[in-house]
């Protein structure tokens, strides 16, 4: 029987920057992966460098783009809800909710990624991961929820109230060519980004050999600290 992970994100590019390794890693496993964005990311404030998008022309773009990425990163299917960028906040969670909930029932993951309601960020990761979360507790899954994390931050989870106990630490090593390719295809959201389009050598050294998750199934202890399915 094969794996199956859902990620529930916000925006085109949250799969690609924040743990596209991690996606790559498992897609190349043979997990079967369903990306799930709230939004296009129409409202992004990043045009390209020259500028070569607009407010009409960037949500066609960076749906494209965002193809783009999954390609690179293994993931086949793609679902977006179609809320408007930076509006996430606003819709009523109830409704947010039953939607996920019932893309979950059809999907059946193993895992769900989503962002955590509190240290998100921005107002639309919040609101997306509230959402999730309630969707995955409504649904009962059996399977396992993480929140995806920022950076290294996580090396040290005691600044945010956990411990370690509470992180999967993913060695992503293997897939950092992925995730630049990834990085890449958000083309008009890195052009400004001068490290990521430099020769690959010094792109790649930008990156982490680790991407972390903390553990939000409160009835699920962690056995194991490098690997999501447990």
């Amino acid at each position: 029987m094969k794996r199956k992970l859902m990620a529930v994100f916000a925006h085109p590019d949250d799969e690609s920057f924040i743990c596209g390794g991690t996606l790559a890693k498992y897609a190349g496993s043979g997990v079967e992966i369903t990306l799930v964005s709230a939004t296009k990311g129409e409202m992004g404030r990043r045009m390209g460098n020259p500028p070569y998008v607009n407010r009409e022309s960037m949500p066609h773009i960076r749906e494209q783009e965002l193809r783009q990425a999954c390609a690179a990163l293994g993931i086949r299917d793609l679902i977006f809800l179609g809320i408007r960028d930076k509006t996430v906040e606003f819709i009523d969670q109830e409704q947010l909710t039953g939607r996920i909930a019932a893309l979950m029932e059809e999907a059946d993951p193993d895992v769900v990624l989503t962002f955590h309601e509190r240290l998100g960020g921005h107002p639309d990761h919040c609101a997306i991961g509230k959402a999730a979360t309630a969707a995955f507790h409504r649904t009962r899954r059996k399977g396992s929820l993480y929140f995806i994390t920022y950076g290294d931050a996580m090396e040290h989870p005691e600044r945010y109230g956990y411990t370690k106990n509470d992180v999967v630490k993913i060695d992503i090593s293997d897939q950092l060519d992925a995730k630049l390719a990834a990085y890449r295809a958000h083309r008009c959201q890195t052009e400004i980004d001068e490290w990521v389009w430099g020769p690959d050598h010094k792109a790649l050294a930008k990156f982490g050999r680790y991407e972390y998750f903390l553990n939000g199934t409160v009835s699920l202890p962690l056995r194991v600290f490098d690997d999501l399915f447990q």
